[in-house]
């Protein structure tokens, strides 16, 4: 079931009608976007940027502003004013919403056990469809117990289940994994990915994980200030971000300001060559867009001092600093460069950047390499 939104608004508060100087909060522009049928679409944004407002209107928990009249359609079925029980929606929340004095079967078959009777299926089908689901989320052997003898993730696992035992026409989570630790949020990932491949549902997520989305979703829609600054694949937005905003939330950004004369951008004792107009310029550059050397080079002369070392995963995150830093530096390196530098604190070394990047007023960036 595709999604369509057109000129999606909403204000609280008054809006000129009222106490006299009471205006109203903007919690969404006229958002405008598509989902297509079996698509999985994060919505990414801090605290405020309007993710969850727009997913309850999705979902016909709020209702969105009469001007601009915008519209929601799932299909060609127009749900603006459709009541949120008639929309046949899945919603799964960050804090399950589990009946805690039903076990899980009676769980996952409460929805379908209330519906008007020439709706509800027969007791059969719906033993075979609880038994289905638990079965698809691997809990079918904890069918008779309680959410308090489940494990936080075991529990999202049963509110997932409830939310598809109606079949949805939309799946929407608000934070679903919001309140799990980190090792359970990252397989739960994976399990939601292979689920949602396997039943081809349409769904929406929210989340302020960048990790999160750029690993769940086809697409991602980054919010801010109550608007879309951007929707994409994970790949096309990290690597080609629509502006300076979508770029500093997609992960780490280190941050290099100065005076460009010449060709040359000087920031205190640093030094680097660019091919830029003179005049004060801004240039960010990914961790993994940093090399770490025992020398400067010709084209750039950035020296730092090591203040942290931290072995993740694959690789190593090193913390540098300098006087002509307004804030530290993070470098990403292989294990083999971290063992032919050894590395330690208080270590003096030279940053070479790779690549940069500059935003300027007019929308889209600039990128720059740099030979090493």
């Amino acid at each position: 079931m595709s999604i369509r939104l057109t000129d999606i608004a909403k204000h609280y508060g008054h809006t000129g009608k009222g106490r006299p100087g009471h205006t109203a909060n903007r919690a969404l522009e006229p958002v405008n976007l598509e989902v297509s049928d079996g698509e999985l679409v994060g919505l990414l944004g801090p605290s405020g940027s309007g993710k969850t407002t727009l997913l309850r209107i999705i979902a016909g928990l709020e209702s969105p502003d009469r001007d601009p009249a915008g519209r929601i359609l799932f299909g060609d079925r127009d749900v603006t004013d459709v009541h949120v029980r008639d929309r046949r929606i899945g919603f799964v929340f960050q804090h399950y919403a589990l009946f805690r004095h039903m076990t899980v079967f009676d769980n996952v078959a409460f929805g379908l056990t209330v519906l008007p009777r020439r709706e509800r299926p027969s007791s059969g089908e719906i033993r075979a469809r609880v038994h289905r689901l638990l079965e698809m989320v691997q809990l079918e052997r904890f069918a008779g117990r309680y959410p308090a003898q489940l494990s936080g993730g075991q529990q999202q696992r049963v509110s997932l289940a409830r939310a598809l035992a109606l079949r949805p026409d939309v799946l929407l989570l608000d934070e679903p994994f919001g309140a799990l630790d980190a090792k359970v949020r990252q397989e739960l990932r994976r399990w939601l990915r292979q689920l949602h491949d396997e039943l081809g549902f349409t769904s929406l997520f929210v989340t302020h994980d960048q990790e999160e989305a750029l690993e769940l979703s086809d697409r991602v829609a980054v919010m801010s200030h109550g608007r879309i600054e951007q929707i994409d694949t994970p790949d096309a937005l990290y690597r080609t971000p629509a502006n300076r905003f979508v770029f500093e939330f997609l992960g780490d950004v280190n941050h290099l300001e100065g005076e460009v004369q010449d060709g040359v951008l000087t920031c205190g004792d640093a030094r680097l060559a660019v091919d830029l107009p003179d005049g004060h310029q801004e240039l960010l550059l990914r961790p993994h867009e940093v090399r770490l050397t025992q020398a400067p080079t010709p084209e750039a002369q950035l020296p730092v001092t090591v203040t942290a070392i931290s072995p993740v995963g694959a690789e190593v995150r090193i913390e540098v600093a300098a006087d002509w830093l307004a804030a530290p530096w993070l470098a990403t390196v292989r294990h083999a460069d971290y063992e032919r530098l050894a590395l330690t604190r208080g270590q003096r070394l030279y940053v070479i950047p790779r690549h940069w990047h500059r935003f300027s007023d007019t929308p889209g960036q600039e990128s720059r390499a740099i030979a090493a």
